[in-house]
């Protein structure tokens, strides 16, 4: 884990919208923070999650799908759940911990022809996008924190 401060994403089952915001953020901000992403239970990385992240230049496919790590959790210092039941099982994280909920779409629940499905998956990239990009002002003011 290091010195650098953690940012973990979680999830339900940490395949599709945790480990692209995890992708996301070590491509934005990966130099000055550790980025982790878990799952209640882990699935396995989604090949469309893979499949969608490298359309647009970023490889998530040497990412893990990981079972939430308890000892990263109390040491982040940014923690951000993706889904309500991430949200709801998520222990009480003590106050210097900053956390957020962004409630996003499980890609993998849609149902469509092959193309909607992988369409579903893109939109829900560009989502996290958008949110990934917004985290900049929080991540300099936890960088600058204590240093």
């Amino acid at each position: 884990m290091g010195n650098k401060k953690i940012i973990y994403f979680l999830c339900t089952g940490n395949s599709c919208r945790s480990q692209m915001a995890e992708g996301f953020t070590r491509h934005y901000f990966g130099e000055d923070f550790a980025i982790y992403s878990g799952g209640l239970y882990a699935k396995g990385v989604h090949p469309l999650s893979i499949k969608v992240m490298q359309e647009i230049g970023i490889n998530i496919s040497q990412q893990t799908s990981d079972s939430i790590n308890s000892e990263i959790l109390m040491r982040a210092s940014l923690v951000i759940t993706l889904c309500k039941k991430a949200e709801r099982s998520c222990p009480t994280l003590p106050k210097s911990i900053y956390t957020f909920h962004w409630g996003i779409e499980d890609p993998a629940m849609f149902v469509g022809s092959d193309e909607e499905v992988t369409s579903k998956f893109r939109e829900i990239r560009d989502e996290i996008a958008e949110k990934v990009k917004a985290l900049e002002r929080i991540l300099n003011r936890i960088k600058t924190a204590e240093e």
